[in-house]
């Protein structure tokens, strides 16, 4: 697959460098899909609510934001790594076609609502699986074709963390799911210039911190179309987004793709 192809489907803040493209080969996510306190026999966060009462929040400073976010180890069978310069896109850059969506544009790329006092981006990506133990002149064609989809599963998620002041966490929050459930339909994001269709909007389940929320994207591009998955987890005035894309998934149509709930809640945890 061509590295402009990639970056296509993928999206600009949630393509994974071409090193990690061309070595890794990660494992699909759980498909319960809870994401804050404890922990189920998969892995998986349990406990939190959905219906948290809007307060006031002293939002956490720049040295506790980068605490609170992910690093090299939180995440079992994960790479994590600081998102650079290639994965910034500024919120100017950021566009919608219909004003109300473009909530879900900002927390597709991480980027800050009013209020926002610091922010924070990491990339996970999962770890390569066992290689073939054939080598590729020896397969079959059945076994070609299914080694070299293996090596495209692999789920890259992009993390923000933004922290908020007073209620301005509890705001964004709340307008990211107003605007996920009126653009349900679709709409077209301008993104650094180019544009990226999204034709529908649905949403999972998800819990996690003091209220939660997550959502199926699907992005059209050429008639080809991508699944990616779309979190959101507020606790107290810091708000996580979480941005993932399966390569594999945008090949078959995204059937086996999940949200990497193992990500979510190791964040979760860590955010308190």
């Amino acid at each position: 697959m061509r590295a402009t192809v990639v970056r296509r489907t993928a999206l600009a803040a949630c393509a994974v460098s071409l090193t990690l493209l061309a070595t890794a080969c990660g494992g699909s996510s759980d498909a319960d899909t809870d994401a804050g306190g404890g922990k189920n026999d998969k892995g998986a966060a349990t406990s939190g609510s959905n219906s948290a009462p809007k307060t006031s929040a002293k939002a956490l400073s720049t040295a506790e934001l980068e605490t609170a976010s992910l690093k090299q180890g939180d995440v079992e069978g994960h790479k994590v790594a600081e998102a650079g310069p290639d994965d910034e896109v500024p919120a100017d850059g950021l566009k919608a076609d219909k004003a109300t969506c473009l909530p879900v544009v900002h927390a597709m790329y991480g980027a800050a609502e009013a209020g926002s006092k610091a922010t924070t981006k990491r990339k996970v990506i999962t770890d390569p699986k066992a290689g073939a133990k054939k080598s590729l002149k020896d397969m079959t064609d059945g076994e070609a074709e299914g080694a070299l989809k293996a090596a495209f599963d692999l789920t890259s998620t992009l993390v923000a963390l933004n922290a908020y002041e007073g209620t301005a966490g509890p705001d964004a929050f709340a307008g990211l799911k107003k605007a996920a459930a009126d653009c349900a339909g679709g709409f077209t994001a301008t993104v650094a210039g180019t544009k990226q269709k999204i034709v529908s909007i649905t949403e999972e389940k998800v819990t996690g911190g003091d209220e939660a929320a997550a959502w199926t994207l699907i992005q059209e591009d050429e008639g080809a179309k991508a699944p990616f998955k779309l979190v959101a987890l507020r606790k107290e005035g810091t708000v996580a987004t979480f941005l993932s894309f399966n390569l594999a998934a945008g090949q078959d149509g995204g059937a086996k793709f999940t949200v990497p709930t193992e990500v979510v809640a190791a964040q979760a945890k860590k955010i308190g």
